[in-house]
């Protein structure tokens, strides 16, 4: 990809420029009266995104990150499609879908009336993505980038056929340290405990984190709240077309065992991602489409947070 040619195609004055990025990658450097961000055209994953008024990056990025064809960056937000987790069908491709892994193409860019700033960065089928997963489609990932970081992933069936997917946004989040965390909303669901032999469990109160944690929460909707409070905010988080969560941090043992990542890198990032998983599996029909959308927002005053909810550190 000509970086030249993309500025010329889709830069937005004073605003939104193409740069090259690690390894060669072409990056969106955003920065607006809102906030400022970093998308990877490869992987179609934004890599960063801070508001004006916080400090603090809202996204965690592995600095021993790989940017390679065919590698997937650790950190951000990596979309997992068109199947989360492992094969489904036990073919050895690769978990979490092909999309992480390869080059978006840059559908549209511009400015809403708000001044937020909005990308649109798509990929349709090829011989080579047929050859991994034999379906007709048209995937597009919208992202405005204002006060709050908004994406919609929009899956659409051009095939003849119906099909099946599974997706997520497999966010990383930056957090202040990993043992004053707390992760509100999902008191009271069934999930299951993929570091616990895949046992089905219930939560009790809010989900605090005091060791490897690899859950997939069943009926979890609306909005879930991260207390981060090391760095004095919550990171609100809303979603759409999603009855899935998950909830992950790899912990000590894994950390150092993950070439991408430094040892200590669990104590600063935790996973809460948006997710179709587990059961929750979409039929998407012929000339159809389905549309995963999640917002992410930081917050500092907690007085309107889920209001009344106090924080209980259980597992």
């Amino acid at each position: 990809m000509n970086i030249e040619q993309l500025n010329a195609d889709y830069g937005i004055d004073d605003q939104l420029k193409f740069v090259e990025g690690a390894g060669g990658f072409p990056f969106i450097k955003i920065d607006n009266d809102k906030a400022s961000a970093v998308i990877s055209v490869y992987a179609g994953q934004v890599l960063s995104f801070q508001p004006a008024n916080d400090p603090n990056n809202l996204m965690f990025l592995s600095e021993a990150a790989y940017y390679q064809p065919g590698k997937a960056i650790k950190g951000g937000v990596p979309i997992c499609w068109p199947w989360f987790g492992l094969d489904p069908d036990g073919l050895g491709r690769p978990a979490h879908g092909f999309v992480r892994n390869r080059f978006w193409n840059v559908v549209r860019t511009g400015v809403t009336a708000d001044g937020d700033a909005i990308v649109t960065l798509g990929l349709i089928d090829t011989p080579e993505t047929k050859a991994i997963w034999p379906h007709s489609f048209n995937l597009s990932l919208e992202i405005t980038i204002g006060e709050s970081l908004n994406l919609e992933l929009v899956t659409r069936n051009t095939d003849t056929r119906p099909f099946f997917i599974t997706q997520a946004f497999h966010t990383y989040f930056k957090v202040g340290h990993i043992n004053q965390v707390a992760v509100l909303g999902l008191d009271g669901l069934d999930y299951i405990d993929k570091a616990d032999n895949a046992a089905h469990k219930l939560q009790t109160g809010t989900v605090s984190i005091g060791a490897e944690v690899d859950r997939i929460y069943r009926k979890a909707q609306g909005k879930l709240v991260i207390d981060d409070a090391a760095q004095c905010r919550r990171i609100c988080i809303t979603s759409q077309g999603s009855n899935t969560a998950v909830v992950w941090n790899p912990w000590a043992k894994i950390s150092a065992e993950m070439a991408d990542l430094k040892d200590d890198d669990y104590q600063r990032l935790l996973c809460v991602e948006t997710a179709n998983a587990d059961l929750d599996v979409v039929e998407i029909a012929p000339d159809s489409e389905f549309r995963l959308v999640a917002n992410y927002r930081i917050e500092h005053d907690l007085s309107h947070v889920l209001k009344g909810t106090q924080p209980v550190t259980t597992g």
